[in-house]
């Protein structure tokens, strides 16, 4: 199935992705392309719409993004947004200036009769984050939003379908945002909205079907979700011809090892092969402190474990990757089989017998590769499952890795999970565990002097983990997490709570 499609030029914006998100989550496939796009490359496209997305250049400025004014031509409607909008009354003759006072965060905003506005409150709040502005729209064009500080917030010409809004409708903070970018899509694009998870799973599983009949299959199966669902979606096409490799280093989280054998062998029927190397891998990792030396020795040794797995396995057909769409944005190439340096995944091609790469998940963002998890049936542990390191607990626990410290971690991180999820925070916090620090301090339990390593707990929120915010989890979840842990978990006498945003501070410890 042809789907419809609108493309997102990227003019280096912080929440261009999640614009490309948003307009998926109205059930219309986009993608995210470079704002240098040519215009033929546009037209092989045939998009319904382009959205211009926002970015940090003023339009006056040498070498500022720029598109061919030949775009607004094309009979195709166009949305831009923040600098897309003074892009757009910049290329169409109208001006735009350097605001005396910078608008950053919530704005009252009053929308005029417009289209794009249809539904929408006419008093309502947008989220602004800018300093130029458009101070004069381009001629045949009308305003259709203001604020305080930006008379021209939207305009447009409703003949020629062309818009701009200085605002961000992206994000949550713009009260009925998504609105907005749906009248976009439904209203003036005329989509109809063919883009769902359901379809995706049909329709991937018809082409992988006829690719991968009677072909050998490879899957290196980490655990994380991608390539659980990865592996889930090759494994109904491919049946028995797929097999997975599970490498167990020994650096999960409690019960992860036993839970990825549970549901891919025994539940879902997969051939999986789970080769045990957490003695291997402590070896290794003994009298080492350095995380990034630890990143290198584990997956080093990753793949020699992997290497040596699929050598019993010989020679296949394809070898399964869990690529998704930000890794193809993030590489900055188009062509296929990219190879994320991931270390689960990273060297592999060298050093096994394959065809083809096969990436069932490329064209996903995490939270629709969650969706078609959930169609596939997986259950939510492994749907809802956090980002995790691919080291594993080994950059979670500072100093050397040792077994007593593993389970330590393992059970004091339990906990902290367990005890969030009862609170009905798991689904608000975008990432949340526990960390072995290298500083020790006097206890006291009992009538017993303690010294044991300081557990910190980290808990963010995110929408892409470029950004994140500290987690206001409520003082009485702290306190029982807390409690418990001290009570519960051996070598544990002192939680402390991390209230650093990133930036400064990045989500991991290491």
């Amino acid at each position: 199935m042809q789907h419809q499609r609108v493309l997102v030029l990227d003019f280096g914006g912080q929440y261009n992705q999640l614009i490309a998100r948003r307009v998926r989550e109205q059930g219309v496939y986009c993608d995210l392309v470079p704002f240098t796009t040519s215009i033929e490359k546009i037209r092989e496209y045939a998009p319904i719409g382009i959205i211009f997305t926002g970015g940090p250049n003023s339009v006056y400025e040498a070498g500022a993004p720029d598109v061919d004014a030949e775009i607004f031509e094309l009979g195709i409607p166009v949305l831009g947004i923040c600098y897309g909008c003074q892009l757009v009354a910049h290329k169409l003759g109208g001006k735009v200036a350097h605001a005396e006072t910078r608008e950053y965060g919530k704005s009252e905003i009053e929308y005029a009769e417009s289209l794009l506005f249809k539904g929408i409150d006419k008093n309502n709040i947008c989220w602004m984050s800018h300093t130029d502005y458009v101070g004069e729209v381009p001629s045949g064009f009308h305003i259709t939003a203001t604020t305080k500080t930006c008379p021209a917030a939207g305009f447009g010409d409703a003949e020629k379908k062309i818009y701009g809004i200085q605002f961000h409708p992206e994000v949550h903070h713009t009260v009925q945002g998504d609105k907005i970018l749906r009248n976009f899509l439904y209203e003036i694009c005329g989509a109809k909205g063919d883009w769902t998870m359901s379809n995706f799973v049909a329709e991937q599983v018809e082409i992988l079907k006829k690719k991968l009949a009677g072909k050998k299959v490879l899957c290196a199966m980490s655990g994380g979700v991608d390539s659980a669902v990865a592996a889930t979606l090759v494994h109904r096409a491919a049946g028995d011809n797929l097999t997975c490799v599970f490498v167990d280093h020994g650096l999960l989280r409690k019960g992860e090892s036993e839970e990825v054998v549970s549901v891919f062998r025994d539940k879902l029927g997969m051939n999986l092969i789970r080769a045990n190397a957490s003695e291997r891998f402590l070896k290794k990792l003994k009298g080492i402190a350095d995380p990034e030396t630890k990143r290198k020795i584990i997956g080093e040794e990753f793949i020699k474990v992997f290497e040596a797995e699929a050598k019993k396995i010989g020679a296949v057909d394809y070898l399964v990757q869990g690529t998704i769409y930000p890794d193809v944005i993030e590489s900055g190439k188009g062509a296929s089989a990219v190879i994320k340096s991931h270390h689960n995944v990273g060297g592999l091609p060298s050093v096994v017998d394959f065809k083809e790469i096969i990436e069932p998940l490329r064209d996903l963002f995490k939270d629709e590769v969650r969706r078609v998890g959930t169609e596939l049936g997986l259950p939510d542990s492994v749907v809802e499952r956090q980002p995790f390191p691919g080291p594993g607990l080994a950059i979670r626990i500072m100093g050397e890795v040792t077994e007593e410290k593993l389970q330590t971690l393992r059970d004091a991180d339990y906990i902290l999970r367990e005890e969030i999820a009862k609170a009905g925070l798991n689904r608000e916090i975008w990432q949340y565990f526990a960390v072995i620090t290298s500083t020790y301090t006097v206890g006291v339990m009992g009538d017993a002097r303690t010294y044991e390593p300081v557990i910190a707990l980290r808990a963010v929120t995110s929408v892409d983990a470029m950004t994140a915010d500290w987690a206001r989890i409520p003082y009485d979840v702290l306190e029982r997490i807390s409690n418990r842990i001290v009570n519960e978990v051996e070598h544990a006498n002192r939680i402390v709570y991390d209230i650093t945003s990133k930036p400064p501070a990045t989500i991991e410890w290491e």
